[in-house]
C-alpha cells in the first residue's frame, strides 16, 4: 500500500538518544559494535543450523527463522541511526519513516510469532513425545512460517494504513532514534482517538494471542514435567526449554516494560529504554542459544573448524 501524505510534509526529524555533540562518537561506536555483533551472531546461528544435518529438526528450523527475524529487526532501525550520527543529519523522509514503521512491525511480529511457535514445538516434544515427528512434520513447519509471514505483513499494513491517514504539522521532531509508531500518533495534528483505539485493538489481537499461546504451552509443559518421577528426567526436560524461556522473558519483559514506563517517563527516556528490546534483545539471543545449547555449540565448532 502506497502511503498518502495528507499534509505535504516531506520529512521528520529523529532527535536520537542525545543532543550532546561530544556523546555522538561514543554512541556511533557503541551501536555499530552492537549491530555487528548481532549480525555476526545471528548469521552464525543460521549457518550452523543449515550446515549441520543433526540440527535439521523443527526446533532449530524455527530458531534459524527467529535469527533471521532478529537480523531484520535490528537492521530496520540501527543502520539509519548510524548514518544520521555520521552525517549529522537527523532527517528522515515521510515515505522512509512509514517504510521503517512497516518493517519494524513486520520483524517484531515475526519475532513474536516464532517465539509462540517454538513454545508449541516444546509443548509437543514434552507432552506428546511419541507423536512429535508425526505432528511437527516438515509440511506443518513450513506452513507455520508462511502463516507467520502472512499475519505479520497484514499487521504491518494495518498500522501503515492508520498512520498514513494522520495529519502532521510542519517541523515534526520525533524524540527517538527511529520512527516509533506511538510517538508518531502523539505528534499528529489531527484527531488520534480512533487511531489509538485501533492500535490497542490490533496490539491485543496480534500480541495477546501469541502471549496467551506461550502461557498455555508452558502451563502444560510444567504440568507434564512435574509428573516425571526421576530428577534427571525433569532436569533434561527443563533444559530443553531454558534457552527459549530466557529469550521469551527478555523480549516480552523489555518490550512491555518500555511501553508501560513510557506512560510515566519522558519521551527521551522511553527512547533509551526501547534500546533494550530493539537492539539488546536481538544481540543477546544468539548467545543465549549458543551458550545454553550443546548441539548449537558443537555445530558452531564444526562450522568454525571448516572455515579455519
Amino acid at each position: 500500500m502506497e502511503p498518502q501524505n495528507l499534509t505535504g510534509i516531506s520529512k521528520f526529524l529523529l532527535l536520537g538518544l542525545s543532543d550532546d555533540p561530544e556523546l555522538q562518537p561514543f554512541l556511533f561506536g557503541l551501536f555499530l559494535s552492537m549491530y555487528l555483533i548481532t549480525v555476526t551472531g545471528n548469521l552464525f546461528i543460521i549457518l550452523a543450523v543449515s550446515s549441520d544435518p543433526h540440527l535439521h529438526t523443527p526446533m532449530y528450523f524455527f530458531l534459524s527463522n527467529l535469527s533471521l527475524a532478529d537480523f531484520g529487526f535490528i537492521s530496520t532501525t540501527v543502520p539509519n541511526m548510524l548514518v544520521n550520527i555520521q552525517t549529522q543529519n537527523k532527517s528522515i523522509t515521510y515515505v522512509g519513516c512509514l517504510t521503517q514503521v512497516s518493517f519494524f512491525y513486520l520483524f517484531a511480529g515475526l519475532d513474536n510469532i516464532f517465539l509462540t511457535v517454538m513454545a508449541y514445538d516444546r509443548f509437543v516434544a514434552i507432552c506428546h513425545p511419541l507423536h512429535y515427528t508425526v505432528i511437527m512434520n516438515p509440511r506443518l513447519c513450513g506452513l507455520l512460517v508462511l502463516v507467520a509471514f502472512f499475519i505479520t505483513v497484514l499487521e504491518s499494513q494495518l498500522h501503515i494504513s492508520m498512520l498514513s491517514q494522520l495529519t502532521f504539522c510542519t517541523d515534526v521532531e520525533i524524540p527517538h532514534f527511529f520512527c516509533d509508531p506511538p510517538q508518531l500518533i502523539n505528534l499528529a495534528c489531527s484527531d488520534t482517538f480512533t487511531n489509538t483505539i485501533l492500535v490497542y485493538c490490533i496490539g491485543a489481537i496480534f500480541g495477546g494471542i501469541p502471549v496467551s499461546g506461550i502461557i498455555f504451552s508452558y502451563t502444560r509443559i510444567i504440568s507434564s514435567i512435574l509428573k516425571i518421577s526421576s530428577s534427571g528426567g525433569k532436569f533434561k526436560a527443563f533444559s530443553t526449554c531454558g534457552s527459549h524461556l530466557s529469550v521469551v522473558f527478555l523480549f516480552y519483559g523489555t518490550g512491555f516494560g518500555v511501553y508501560f514506563s513510557s506512560v510515566v517517563t519522558s519521551s527521551r527516556m522511553s527512547a533509551v529504554a526501547s534500546v533494550m528490546y530493539s537492539v539488546v534483545t536481538p544481540m543477546l539471543n544468539p548467545f543465549i542459544y549458543s551458550l545454553r545449547n550443546r548441539d548449537i555449540k558443537t555445530a558452531l565448532q564444526r562450522l568454525l573448524g571448516r572455515t579455519a
